[in-house]
């Protein structure tokens, strides 16, 4: 996925559903405020985790973390935002999301290509 720059510098789309939209996660993971778009991303769902070490977990803030898991089922669909990041805000989101997880490319409903967490 190549990264989109607006003028002000590179930036990443990445693609949000849970603890990322929360303004307390983002001055903890990013120092500052992220605007975003409302978006879909088809073909995914979301669980709450049912592995005994997901089970009852919570992210930083007292935030539960969902995890994202492909269907391909277009009827599955995640309500989100796309937050436009530096490169190095998207590295920070790595270490604040990737512990279970792994950082993939989407075409989200709107034909916006973003990043996004799903289950490793």
């Amino acid at each position: 996925m190549s990264p989109v720059n607006d003028g002000s510098g590179t930036r990443e789309s990445l693609f949000t559903y849970g603890a990322l939209q929360a303004p307390d996660v983002q001055l903890d993971t990013f120092g500052r405020l992220v605007g975003g778009d409302d978006d879909t991303l088809s073909g995914f769902r979301l669980d709450d985790g049912e592995g005994p070490a997901e089970r009852g977990a919570a992210t930083m803030h007292g935030h539960r973390r969902r995890t994202l898991r492909h269907t391909g089922d277009p009827l599955d669909r995640v309500f989100g935002t796309v937050l436009h990041l530096s490169p190095a805000e998207l590295e920070a989101a790595d270490e604040y999301l990737m512990s279970g997880s792994r950082r993939v490319s989407v075409v989200l409903v709107s034909g916006v290509a973003a990043w996004v967490y799903v289950a490793a």
